[in-house]
């Protein structure tokens, strides 16, 4: 499901405009991205928490040559399912 697939569900399940679902959803991720790059967490029950993970520096390997290199420290976001969902895609 795309995008615009999604935005098309959820205007017509709403009763809303397109446009409207649009404006919704867009506000929805825009939250959740300046919620969680602040270092909080997002937890949206039954359906899961959308959160800040931190990966340690590494040495890693060139595929090509083999040779070691360094992968940096980073941040990187995390998405814990909630019960609810899990149950439903079993």
């Amino acid at each position: 499901m795309t995008k615009a697939d999604l935005i098309d569900k959820m205007a017509k399940d709403a009763g809303i405009s397109k446009a409207a679902a649009g404006k919704a959803l867009d506000a929805l991720l825009e939250g959740v991205v300046k919620t969680v790059k602040k270092g909080g967490k997002v937890a949206l029950v039954g359906f899961g928490t959308f959160s800040l993970g931190k990966r340690k520096a590494r040495t890693g390997r060139n595929p090509q040559t083999g040779a070691a290199i360094k992968i940096p420290a980073r941040k990187v976001p995390k998405f814990s399912s909630g019960k609810s969902f899990k149950d439903a895609v079993k």
